[in-house]
C-alpha cells in the first residue's frame, strides 16, 4: 500500500508505504462501538444529582385532612407530583458510569477506525507542518493549499455546520505550530500520541503530519 506525501503548497512530495495492520484493517463495527461509547461514559463527570421525596426540604405536615374535603388525598406536599417536590428517576450522583474495555481491544478498534477513514479517502500526509514564525495567516494558507487537493475541499469550509472537520495529529508539540494552527475554527490539534478512536469518527478527516515518525507512534500503540 502506498500513499501520496503533501507538502505545505498541496503538490506531491512523494510516497510512503503503508503497514496494512494499520490501514488495511477489517472493519470490525461492534468492536468500535463499544469502545466509543466506554470512553464516552468513562469521560462522564457523574455530577448530576436530583433529590428524591426524602431528601427534599419541608412536607412534614400533611396538606389537609384525608377526609371530607372533596380533594384528593394527600400526605405531604414534598411527593413527585407537587411542584418542589422530589424527582422520581432522575441522575443520582453515586452512579457508577465506568466502563472497561482491555488494551487489545482499544488497539483494534483503533486500526479498524483507522483504516475506515483511509479507504473513505479521508486522511491526508502531510510532510511537514512546520512554522518560523507563529501567524495564523500563514497556517490559512497551508489549508488553503490542502484543500485543493482533490476529495478534502471542506478543509477550508469553517461555517457553523462545518467545525472542526479536521484533526490535526502532529508528530511532536512544536510551539510556533501548534499556536499557528490552534486558531483555525476547522481544526483541533493532537498529538499523534493522543489520538483515539474518538477522534478519528468524530471528524470529517484527518491530517497526518511527518508520517515516517507518526506510522512509527501508531505501530508501537498496537504492540
Amino acid at each position: 500500500m502506498e500513499a501520496t506525501i503533501y507538502n505545505q503548497k498541496g503538490t506531491s512530495a512523494g510516497t510512503i508505504a503503508l503497514p496494512e495492520k494499520l490501514f488495511a484493517a477489517k472493519w470490525n463495527a461492534d468492536l468500535v462501538h463499544q469502545v466509543a461509547e466506554a470512553m464516552m461514559s468513562n469521560s462522564r463527570a457523574g455530577t448530576a444529582h436530583t433529590k428524591n421525596r426524602a431528601e427534599v426540604r419541608g412536607g412534614g405536615k400533611k396538606p389537609w385532612k384525608q377526609k371530607g374535603t372533596g380533594r384528593a388525598r394527600h400526605g405531604s406536599t414534598r411527593s413527585p407530583i407537587w411542584r418542589g417536590g422530589g424527582i422520581t428517576h432522575g441522575p443520582r450522583a453515586e452512579k457508577n458510569y465506568k466502563k472497561s474495555v482491555t488494551k487489545k481491544m482499544k488497539a483494534v478498534a483503533f486500526a479498524s477506525a483507522l483504516s475506515a477513514k483511509y479507504k473513505a479517502g479521508r486522511i491526508i500526509f502531510v510532510d511537514s507542518l512546520v512554522q518560523d514564525k507563529i501567524k495564523t495567516k500563514t497556517a490559512n494558507s497551508v489549508m488553503t493549499a490542502l484543500g485543493k487537493v482533490k476529495g478534502f475541499e471542506y478543509l477550508v469550509k469553517t461555517g457553523k455546520t462545518n467545525k472542526a472537520v479536521a484533526v490535526l495529529a502532529m508528530a511532536g508539540r512544536d510551539e510556533k505550530s501548534y499556536k499557528s494552527f490552534r486558531n483555525l475554527p476547522q481544526l483541533d490539534l493532537e498529538t499523534v500520541s493522543n489520538l483515539n478512536v474518538l477522534d478519528i469518527l468524530n471528524r470529517r478527516y484527518l491530517i497526518i503530519e511527518n508520517p515516517t515518525e507518526t506510522i512509527k507512534v501508531l505501530e508501537a500503540r498496537l504492540k
